[in-house]
């Protein structure tokens, strides 16, 4: 009896995929007779495909990513307003850094899907209109702030411009569990990266699972006010700096008008290599909570941005020092 046939993997690749081009379809009606139809659906079918191309696209895509930016320039803690406003200035600004956002949520965002409560329209106070100006959002015009129709209108168009751009990968569904830490030659110790770990990954009901990690010359952290992932690096860092005299004075009653301008003011370098932004500062400062209006976690990452491209270099020669001259790519 003759064996069957066995298929070698590059005959697999390939086995069926050069069939018939996919039919045209198109999406605005030219009819005449007032009956639309943007494709012949009778007849339509997609282009052919093996699941295997599906699953080595993404996860060949992903790896590559992950070697890539395992040594990144910044990493970004924190994927939402403050967060991708601080990645999408950087990104603009210095378009030859790596850039890694590391979000813990499956959807990044965080409270930018809505205004507030359950109500969907976005409160900004000016002078943040100039920030959706360069995003080219459109919005009513208040006098003293704008109104953005809906905040998810804003967070997903400030998501797919700040993804667009070459330098930056978003690694959501992953947790940041500690910081890289580096001490030179006379006992200072700086932040050199960040630890990570699937961010569902329920350590209770299992054995540990070792993490990953992130070299960076600068973390940004914008981890929002404390919560069930809020405020990360600012509790880790009272461990790691406990002779600093920062305050940690907790986050104070809502009082829009102060909390804005300070969060703003106070987005800056904390710790050596970490730069903080948005209502993280909150915990640390003691400054107050701010609410439903959002300009100041716009111009929050954006200060934040300043901060660490002001840094950056003198980080970079830094943390090249402690390596003992060794460059990485």
């Amino acid at each position: 009896m003759t064996p069957p046939t066995i298929l070698q993997t590059s005959q697999v690749e390939t086995f069926n995929i050069s069939a018939k081009k996919a039919q045209t379809v198109k999406f605005t009606s030219d009819a005449k007779d007032g009956k639309v139809n943007f494709a012949d659906w009778e007849n339509f079918k997609f282009a052919p495909i093996r699941e295997s191309q599906v699953a080595r696209e993404m996860g060949r895509r992903y790896f590559q990513d992950l070697d890539k930016y395992a040594e990144s320039d910044v990493v970004v803690i924190g994927g939402g307003s403050a967060g991708f406003s601080a990645a999408y200035t950087l990104a603009k600004n210095r378009p030859d850094l790596k850039i890694a956002i590391i979000e813990a949520s499956v959807s990044p965002g965080g409270g930018c899907w809505l205004g507030g409560q359950l109500f969907s329209a976005m409160v900004l106070r000016k002078p943040a209109d100039l920030f959706l100006d360069d995003l080219g959002l459109e919005y009513e015009d208040q006098g003293n702030y704008v109104v953005v129709k809906h905040a998810a209108l804003f967070m997903s168009t400030l998501m797919s411009k700040t993804l667009a751009l070459p330098n930056v990968k978003l690694f959501n569904a992953t947790a940041v569990e500690d910081l890289i830490t580096r001490r030179d030659e006379a006992g200072n110790i700086s932040i050199a990266g960040v630890v990570t770990n699937w961010a569902h990954l329920d350590h209770d009901n299992q054995s540990c699972m070792d993490p990953n990690t992130i070299n960076a010359n600068v973390v940004l952290s914008a981890c929002g006010h404390d919560g069930p992932f809020g405020s990360f690096s600012a509790k880790r860092s009272k461990s790691i700096f406990p002779q600093d005299e920062v305050k940690f004075g907790g986050m104070r009653g809502l009082d829009m008008n102060k909390a804005e301008d300070a969060i703003v003011k106070g987005s800056r370098e904390v710790y050596p290599g970490l730069v903080f932004a948005g209502m993280e500062l909150a915990e640390i400062d003691g400054s107050n909570r701010m609410g439903p209006t959002f300009g100041a976690m716009v111009l929050s990452g954006v200060k934040a941005a300043q901060e660490t491209l002001n840094i950056y270099d003198y980080r970079k020669e830094q943390n090249e020092k402690i390596y003992g001259g060794l460059e990485f790519k």
